[in-house]
C-alpha cells in the first residue's frame, strides 16, 4: 500500500510539473476585453515563462478578418517573456489578438482575446 501511495504521489509531482512548463499570460496591454478611448501603438503579453523568439507570434485581426499588426510580433529583446506587435493608428472598433508561443522548453500554448476602440 505504501509503494502504491508513494507512486501515485511521484507521478502527481511529474504531472504538476509538465502542466507548470507551458507560458500563460499574465498581463495584456491593451487589457482583456478593454474598452479605451486611445489608440494604442502596440500590443503587448507578459507570460509566466521565457519564451523562443522563433516561433513565438501574435496577430491583431479587425472586425473584418484583416492583419492590421504590421508584422507578426515578436519576443522582446529585453524580457523573454513579452510578447508584442506595433499597431498602425486604428479606427474605432473591436480588435482581436490572437497569440502563439512556444516556451523554451518546447511546450506551445496559444490563446485570444479582444478589445475595444471608442470614439
Amino acid at each position: 500500500m505504501r509503494a502504491c501511495l508513494a507512486i501515485a504521489a511521484l507521478l502527481g509531482l511529474l504531472g504538476s510539473q509538465a502542466a507548470a512548463a507551458h507560458a500563460f499570460p499574465e498581463q495584456t496591454e491593451p487589457r482583456v476585453g478593454a474598452v479605451i478611448d486611445h489608440v494604442p501603438n502596440q500590443v503587448r503579453i507578459w507570460f509566466d515563462a521565457d519564451l523562443e523568439p522563433a516561433f513565438s507570434t501574435l496577430r491583431v485581426l479587425d472586425a473584418q478578418g484583416r492583419q492590421v499588426n504590421r508584422d507578426s510580433g515578436q519576443v522582446s529583446a529585453e524580457h523573454a517573456r513579452l510578447l508584442e506587435a506595433r499597431l498602425p493608428p486604428l479606427a474605432p472598433g473591436v480588435y482581436h489578438v490572437f497569440w502563439r508561443v512556444i516556451a523554451r522548453d518546447g511546450h506551445a500554448t496559444e490563446g485570444d482575446y479582444a478589445f475595444t476602440v471608442g470614439r
